[in-house]
């Protein structure tokens, strides 16, 4: 069963810093060249510095963005910019937000997991990875020899049992405070306490561990754990290298929110909503939900309140917007075998197995792009940006825990957990 363990983290001195939001940053995959450069702007010891060093002129295999990120790293433990906590700590995470005007607050805490390669524990995947964000993670960690921004893992636990026995360490204390990019409010508290720890672990031992976001740092995190140990240079089981900082949440977490991602699709030129309507009526029942702007947001409303995955919306250059809902699974099933049946109901899915690949069938690969607001999927197809706008209900939790559980891969896209986590509230040495 997975291990989780306190740590003795790495974290800014706010003294040096000033404020903690100048110094924090998103993950990297989520992160562009213009807010690259904000973060760059807002202080000289961004943790972007670390995570998502710039490429410079002249860069070669010795002197890069790696190695410059890892002198970053040792200057500014040298300089006291970065204290290593004196005590092993479980860290407290509370993250506030607002989607659709609504405000929420996902409760979790960070520890050290050990880890575990996927299929030989209890840790499960629920995304595909690439190799080449695994190669430049790789070549980041052999530099630096950190996490320096942690994995979003989810666990069961609908009594909350877990968050109220870390919780139990955060009475009355005053917590380390940081607003990103976004306006999402950070609050950070330490739980040095022996008793609180024994309890978050114990109650930890039998539940198992699904990987929401982070799929490309935990496969990183086994491979350099099996390196070293290639090479025998890990020091026993205790070894930092076989473990990696990870933010655990539970599964029923009001809080914890997974976005739609809709599509924005190009390669169908020319497609009208008739023409589309004609190609879905032999497997979807399909109906006009109305015209532009209303329209679309018409559409997911109906989408959103009936909370079924079978129910797909398109919107065309045309303005208008139809519903399409599946009418069987049969196609799926013949179209997609090797999978189950809980990866076939997905939206996700249909949309593209079903609908791009088989129904639409473009002469070249349709290209696809992702959005999550309504405002972007108009806002594109409204400047002619797309062909086709694709509103794609959210997978559940129940979808990622029975097909992670099931050691299948969703589709990619197929979630998105807002908001990502911070870099730079905690950094955890490996060496």
């Amino acid at each position: 069963m997975p291990e989780i363990q306190p740590f003795r983290g790495v974290r800014y001195d706010i003294a040096r810093v000033g404020a903690m939001s100048d110094v924090v940053a998103p993950p990297y995959d989520v992160i562009d060249a213009a807010l690259q450069d904000r973060l760059y702007q807002a202080s000289e010891h961004n943790v972007v510095r670390l995570e998502l060093n710039r490429e410079e002129p002249g860069d070669d295999a010795t002197q890069n963005r790696y190695s410059r990120a890892a002198r970053a790293l040792r200057e500014w433990n040298r300089d006291g910019i970065l204290r290593q906590d004196d005590h092993p700590a479980l860290y407290v995470y509370h993250q506030t937000f607002e989607v659709e005007g609504q405000k929420h607050t996902r409760k979790g805490f960070l520890a050290r997991v050990r880890l575990e390669a996927f299929g030989e524990g209890k840790i499960y995947p629920h995304e595909q990875t690439l190799s080449g964000p695994k190669a430049d993670r790789l070549a980041l960690f052999n530099a630096t020899k950190y996490n320096l921004s942690p994995i979003f893992g989810l666990y069961p636990d609908a009594e909350a049992e877990v968050l109220r026995a870390a919780e139990a360490g955060i009475r009355d204390r005053t917590p380390l405070e940081a607003t990103d990019h976004l306006g999402v409010q950070n609050q950070l508290w330490q739980v040095h306490d022996p008793q609180v720890h024994t309890a978050v672990q114990g109650l930890m031992a039998a539940k198992p561990i699904f990987i929401a976001d982070g799929h490309h740092r935990y496969e990183t995190g086994v491979k350099f754990r099996d390196d070293l140990a290639a090479a025998g240079e890990l020091t026993g089981p205790n070894d930092p290298a076989n473990f990696c900082m990870m933010m655990l949440v539970g599964m029923s977490d009001p809080g914890l929110l997974i976005l739609p991602t809709h599509r924005l699709v190009s390669g169908f030129p020319g497609l009208t909503s008739e023409a589309l309507a004609e190609r879905l009526a032999p497997e979807f029942d399909v109906r006009i939900a109305g015209e532009g702007d209303a329209g679309c947001r018409a559409a997911w409303e109906e989408i959103a309140m009936g909370g079924d995955q079978d129910v797909l919306a398109f919107g065309t250059r045309d303005g208008r917007w139809l519903i399409a809902q599946l009418r069987s699974d049969a196609t799926m099933d013949t179209l997609a075998p090797e999978h189950s049946a809980e990866w076939r109901s997905l939206g996700v899915s249909i949309l593209h197995e079903l609908v791009l690949k088989s129904i639409l069938k473009p002469a070249e690969p349709a290209a696809c792009r992702y959005v999550h607001l309504l405002e972007e999927v108009t806002a594109d197809l409204n400047a002619g940006g797309c062909d086709l706008a694709c509103l794609v209900p959210p997978a559940g939790m129940e979808h990622v825990e029975s097909i992670a559980s099931n050691l299948e891969k969703m589709p990619p896209k197929s979630t998105y957990f807002y908001p990502k986590l911070l870099s730079g509230l905690v950094l955890n040495p490996l060496r």
